[in-house]
């Protein structure tokens, strides 16, 4: 769950590069209005990629670069994602290389996140948070 804990993220292994999916929203519907593609201004936010292609970095255990979707602004960063803990994960992304943010996000399961929500929300049990990951890499890997 990411921190602001308004989305759930499903990390997968896609032979050997990480991409994490929007499992789950707090308030579903959304879309990717800011995206710079006006192709994509219309797609649903759950399901859409927004860790891309992680791969590990060498000489430092747990850890992975490579990009970060923000859709709160349409624009992809370089990025770092490293286990810090058996639940959390730190989440980093950079412009230009230099000026970085971060953030904590902690491990949930399907029944968390329900009862962090309250109630069932529609995107608790979308595809993306369902599917093998061979489907999600396949689906993936045919959009990127």
């Amino acid at each position: 769950m990411i921190a602001k804990g308004e989305a759930i993220i499903r990390i997968v292994d896609c032979g050997g590069h990480y991409w994490g999916l929007v499992a789950w929203e707090q308030k579903p519907g959304g879309v990717d209005s800011k995206n710079p593609n006006s192709a994509l201004r219309n797609r649903s936010t759950l399901g859409m990629p927004i860790l891309l292609g992680m791969s590990p970095r060498a000489g430092a255990q747990a850890t992975w670069n490579g990009q970060i979707y923000n859709s709160e602004d349409g624009r992809t960063y370089d990025g770092r994602i490293s286990l810090t803990a058996p639940d959390k994960l730190r989440v980093e992304g950079c412009v230009l290389g230099f000026l970085c943010g971060g953030e904590d996000w902690h491990r949930v399961s399907g029944t968390t996140a329900m009862a962090a929500s309250g109630k069932p929300k529609a995107g608790i049990t979308a595809a993306v948070a369902k599917e093998t990951p061979a489907r999600v890499c396949s689906e993936v890997l045919r959009r990127h």
